[in-house]
């Protein structure tokens, strides 16, 4: 086999394409991976995700949680005489922290002996990927498209980088803003208004659906609506930005709030409204991959309209999150080496997001349980009535089950609390062995930790909590 033909290409380095390598390689595919490096800043192995997303995100909103125990560290004794908060050291921080797994990712690729192009890789007919930067071609058996997606503007409402933002400006933002707008109060814009607020912004988050973090189940955003409201996030729900004026120091933003004009000034505007695929410019209309609504079409083990091109991630536009475009890359990469797999089953993926408190869910919310025709029981534990939680002074939020009310099977888990996000892989595993609630009732929980709320919600589903 010549240098430049391989068994399979992958063109992307984010969660599912260096994922898709690694294991190609690890099954005996010489294998390539391409990933551009244009200094747009959505470049990079590890991909938006580890550049500009997941991970440096999650070391500031670390920073904003110790900036919060520090206001108030007088509970538990402890006194400052000057405190300071450096935003700027904490943003290079983050930088050093995506660096870091950079570089570790780099090394795995090499480890491995996966070819790295630092290239555009452009689909062309007959199996050839042309590099844009080095002016060649490669060969390819098959080909895996792993582009992911990029912030997405609103009509009339252009991210200029400078006043309205997206998250990727956001990260690099070392000045921070007296007062921040907020457009959409998903995932990204509730970490974003947390992270905001802990520093002394003055933040408000505009939404067009009735609740915060609308996708979750109505419970978890009414009380994250309240602790909210509690830290001075103000928040304006069934509400669309109409209008911005950005002829004054101020950006001028104009809404409609449940029918009623509003207006409101701020020094920084966030656009955080979901994102758009990258299936521009990458020659899809060469080789007859299908798209639909401006993602990829694939089949359940991520095969498109081209029997030897598959793709993963958020170019698919499946559910994009990070650990989701891992399984996909993993089934691209074992189909394609012949193996077996199962499919990924989309509702049961756990969801998370890492304000403060934390919000972590999977599968059914009560509402889509009941539309479901299910005849659903549920249970809801407080925090507050959990050890640990009090101890570590950190009791807001609680967990809520949804089972159904005849088999007891587990039909979804919702939390929202003091590290939830560690805590649903339990609920996961329960899930992924179509588990019941008797059988998390049973399992023995060590005393004192936080996931003793998890059994005592199973236990609320039977007989009655112990401690409630």
């Amino acid at each position: 086999m010549s240098e430049n033909n391989f068994d399979l290409s992958v063109i992307g380095g984010g969660p599912g394409g260096y994922h898709a390598a690694i294991r190609a390689a690890q099954l005996g595919l010489k294998t390539a991976l391409i990933e551009k490096d244009d200094g747009s800043g959505y470049a990079g192995l590890g991909g938006v995700c580890l550049n500009w997303g997941c991970i440096p995100s999650k070391s500031l909103l670390k920073n904003a949680e110790l900036v919060n125990q520090i206001k108030d560290s007088e509970k538990w004794g402890i006194s400052f005489d000057k405190v300071s908060f450096d935003f700027g050291k904490a943003i290079n921080r983050s930088r050093e922290v995506s660096k870091q797994l950079t570089q570790g990712i780099e090394y795995l690729v090499k480890k491995n002996k996966i070819t790295l192009f630092k290239d555009k890789g452009i689909l062309e007919s007959g199996g050839s990927i042309k590099l844009e930067k080095a002016g060649e071609s490669i060969n390819s058996k098959n080909v895996i498209i792993a582009t992911g997606a990029r912030p997405r503007n609103l009509p009339n409402l252009e991210i200029d980088g400078e006043r309205i933002i997206s998250s990727r400006e956001a990260l690099e933002m070392k000045n921070l803003p007296e007062s921040i707008g907020i457009i959409g109060a998903g995932a990204i814009g509730v970490e974003f208004a947390y992270l905001f607020n802990a520093y002394g912004v003055d933040v408000k988050i505009f939404e067009a659906q009735d609740h915060l973090v609308p996708n979750e189940d109505k419970a978890i955003s009414s009380e994250l609506e309240k602790i909210f409201s509690g830290k001075g996030i103000t928040f304006e729900l069934n509400s669309v930005v109409s209008k911005t004026d950005l002829s004054s120091e101020k950006i001028s933003v104009e809404y409609d709030s449940s029918g009623e004009k509003k207006s409101y000034s701020c020094d920084k505007l966030l656009v955080a409204v979901g994102v758009q695929s990258n299936v521009d410019g990458i020659g899809l209309e060469n080789v007859g991959v299908d798209i639909d609504n401006n993602f990829i079409k694939v089949d359940e083990y991520m095969k498109t309209s081209n029997p030897n091109i598959y793709a993963v991630g958020d170019v698919t536009g499946k559910l994009m999150l990070a650990h989701v475009a891992f399984s996909q890359g993993v089934i691209a990469a074992e189909t394609i080496a012949g193996h077996d797999t199962n499919p990924i089953n989309y509702v049961d993926m756990p969801r998370c997001t890492y304000c403060q408190p934390q919000i972590a869910s999977l599968g059914l919310t009560e509402d889509q349980a009941k539309e479901k025709g299910h005849s659903v029981k549920i249970s809801q534990f407080p925090f507050k009535a959990v050890g640990k939680a009090i101890s570590i002074g950190d009791s807001e939020g609680f967990v809520k089950l949804v089972a159904d009310g005849d088999s007891g099977e587990l039909l979804g888990a919702h939390m929202i609390g003091p590290e939830v996000t560690e805590m649903i892989a339990e609920l996961g595993l329960l899930k992924y062995l179509e588990g019941t609630d008797v059988e998390v009732a049973e399992l023995t929980h060590a005393h004192p930790t936080l996931s003793e709320a998890v059994k005592e919600a199973a236990l609320s589903l039977g007989d009655g909590a112990i401690h409630i």
